[in-house]
């Protein structure tokens, strides 16, 4: 080989040695980061889809977020429920303390009254004061808009589940196919007018429905206006009320439905002499009172949209294309005593309160969460607001404390079917949002390490190779240096 000034050995190992110690301060870097890909020119393709699957996780990761403030504010209103329900049931209790009016004074009563007026202001009191984040959760401020309703006297009571996220208007009509029954019989054929008929020797039933059973005994001589006053009384206790008719004595349910029922169980008596005047049994068997079996009511068969509807008396339910609705019938209109069969409302495409689920808007759910406010409570199959139980009101002890009875047990199972849904909303619909969307997490996170990060014993074994490398070089390079000394010393 020739001996020449341009040493092209060394110039070859200084090469070397630059990408050696390159690829050894790209290792270091890794190491020292814990990422394989610092910079584009780590892997550019690899770096793409990082980008992507990062991207995908930060919305994943909000839409968690997003979710777990949607639990805890649906929390939040389910302790309000729970604190109204109990509050409902103290009310309930003091209800039907109160319907043995004949055992009770009326300080009593009156003393009852006014826990019940009590609890009816601190149910008013929590719906006002509930909140999260600053808004108001029980008020109304949340319940979906709707128009055609007020002035309706076909239908009331009309609260909004939910709502599917069309833009537009949803127009639905209501068209009775049969109407709703009261349960009926007929409880002696007492016929006449008040004197001319009266029951013979002491009478002992059990009249049963609906609310319960209550057993009367009527004293000999009762004409059939005092029957039916003794049956009407006692009607909070059995949901049963008497009317006086020209040929008997029939007995009606209080609520429509097929849930709810009459029956009567003469247990001693029962005799009713058709001459009033007759001291002694007569012997006409024909207007005795009778034992008669279960008879129940009927529901309403209504459709909406021409989808059949889910009925409970006059009480409706009706789900279908996102939307989740209740009403209750106007009785007219519900029992076929007017001559419209059908009738109309609107869901307005407003309101509510929305939540988005995914990380996309196409995951939005949004739920109604009406005015549980004493004035909103109740009224369903034709009973009461729970307002009007507060004194001076239509269904107040002191004025019918059947009505009571009746209205305090239907905004029971109001408030535990709206407690219902939005807890079946927290738990099948949030819940398994925030399970589903941590376990996209997680797999999100492995994608990203398998192209992100350094597997630090290959990394560590490539840096142990370089430093040998670098080593090396450095010393090959005193090496081909030497090239020079043998230069000089020909000269």
């Amino acid at each position: 080989m020739a001996l020449t000034v341009t040493n092209t050995n060394t110039l070859q190992l200084l090469s070397i040695l630059n990408r050696n110690s390159i690829a050894q301060q790209k290792s270091i870097t890794q190491l020292t980061t814990g990422k394989r890909i610092n910079t584009g020119k780590d892997d550019p393709a690899g770096l793409i889809a990082l980008s992507f699957l990062s991207a995908e996780r930060t919305a994943v990761e909000t839409a968690i977020g997003n979710n777990q403030r949607t639990d805890a504010m649906l929390t939040v209103a389910d302790s309000a429920f729970g604190e109204i329900n109990s509050l409902l049931g103290e009310i309930e209790r003091l209800v039907a303390s109160s319907t043995s009016s004949a055992n009770l004074t009326n300080s009593e009563i009156a003393a009852n009254q006014s826990q019940i007026d009590d609890a009816l202001t601190a149910i008013d009191r929590i719906v006002n004061t509930t909140n999260f984040s600053g808004k108001k959760l029980l008020d109304g401020n949340f319940a979906i808009q709707t128009s055609g309703v007020a002035g309706n006297s076909n239908l009331s009571n009309l609260r909004v589940f939910s709502r599917s996220q069309v833009t537009t208007n949803t127009s639905l009509t209501v068209t009775r196919v049969a109407s709703a029954q009261l349960a009926t019989a007929t409880f002696a054929a007492m016929a006449g007018t008040a004197g001319t008929v009266a029951t013979s020797g002491s009478t002992q039933v059990v009249i049963q429905g609906a609310l319960g059973a209550a057993t009367l005994t009527i004293a000999s001589g009762q004409t059939q206006a005092q029957v039916v006053t003794a049956i009407n009384n006692a009607k909070a206790q059995t949901g049963v009320s008497a009317i006086q008719n020209a040929a008997n004595i029939s007995l009606n349910s209080t609520t429509y439905g097929a849930d709810a029922f009459v029956s009567v169980e003469v247990l001693s008596g029962g005799v009713v002499n058709s001459s009033y005047t007759t001291s002694t049994n007569d012997g006409t068997t024909a207007d005795n009172v009778a034992s008669t079996t279960k008879t129940s009511g009927t529901d309403a068969n209504i459709q909406v949209n021409g989808q059949t509807a889910g009925t409970d008396g006059l009480d409706a339910t009706y789900s279908a294309n996102g939307l989740s609705l209740a009403f209750t019938l106007g009785t007219s209109f519900g029992t076929g005593a007017t001559a419209a069969t059908t009738t109309s409302f609107t869901v307005n495409a407003s309101g509510g309160a929305t939540f988005q689920l995914g990380t996309d808007t196409n995951s939005r759910q949004t739920i109604g969460l009406d005015s549980l406010a004493t004035y909103n409570l109740g009224g369903n199959n034709g009973s009461a607001r729970l307002s009007e139980l507060k004194a001076g009101g239509s269904a107040d002890l002191k004025t019918d404390a059947g009505a009571a009875m009746t209205s305090v047990r239907e905004a029971l199972k109001e408030l535990a079917g709206a407690r219902g849904r939005i807890g079946g909303f927290q738990k099948f619909q949030v819940g398994s949002a925030i399970n589903s969307l941590e376990a996209n997490r997680v797999g999100l996170k492995s994608a990203e390490s398998l192209i992100e990060d350094t597997d630090f014993a290959l990394t560590t074994a490539e840096l142990n190779r370089q430093q040998v490398l670098v080593q090396a070089g450095v010393s090959l390079l005193g090496v081909v240096n030497q090239q020079a000394a043998q230069i000089l010393s020909l000269l």
